[in-house]
């Protein structure tokens, strides 16, 4: 999405980087990135630009895109797969390792929800960074548990019954000095303290 000059709404650039040995060899499609850049595109009103990256689940490798996306000006950087207790399951590892500061509440409340639907949950074990001014997330495999994950849990006339941990999103980023992402409340309300509530007309 190209920004518009009449947008009231931050540009913002977003790293979205899937990790499959199997999806970047060409073994079978790729689903992690278009899942995250569709769920993006609904849940934010900003002009964006994705910065995607398919690899390998190399943890060097890892850990070199995220510093590259980082550096390339990126607020925020999803990962998805790798994250489960196989051996070559090290994107917790890679991230951890180029982080300036570990936000443990993300994994927490991504575990919470995914254990709605299945106890093997409790092996997944994403994790999220802050390094710089940029905000990485490391998210699950699956394209429905993306969703469920950033999304929430909602009971079926709408209303939330367990938020979804992009609603913390936009004021952490707020609080590291990046752009301000207003979000889509048909997809996701973000949380922000009163004062830091911007309006526009």
């Amino acid at each position: 999405m190209s920004a518009s000059a009449s947008c009231p709404f931050d540009p913002i650039k977003i790293g979205i980087v899937s990790v499959s040995d199997r999806a970047s060899g060409g073994i079978y499609v790729d689903k992690g990135l278009p899942a995250l850049q569709d769920w993006l595109t609904r849940a934010l009103k900003n002009p964006l630009q994705f910065e995607p990256r398919l690899i390998p689940d190399e943890q060097a490798t890892i850990s070199a895109t995220l510093i590259e996306l980082v550096d390339a000006g990126c607020a925020l950087v999803l990962t998805t797969g790798g994250t489960g207790p196989a051996l070559r399951d090290v994107t917790p590892e890679a991230t951890l390792a180029v982080a300036h500061k570990e936000m443990p509440g993300f994994g927490e409340q991504m575990r919470q929800i995914s254990l709605q639907f299945v106890p093997t949950a409790i092996l997944s074990r994403q994790v999220a960074v802050i390094r710089n001014q940029t905000l990485i997330i490391n998210l699950p495999g699956q394209p429905k548990a993306i969703a469920e994950t950033l999304e929430g849990l909602r009971a079926s006339d709408g209303t939330v019954l367990m938020a979804g941990i992009f609603a913390a999103v936009p004021y952490c980023i707020d609080l590291i000095g990046g752009p301000y992402l207003e979000t889509d409340e048909a997809v996701c309300k973000a949380f922000r303290p009163k004062a830091a509530i911007r309006t526009f007309s």
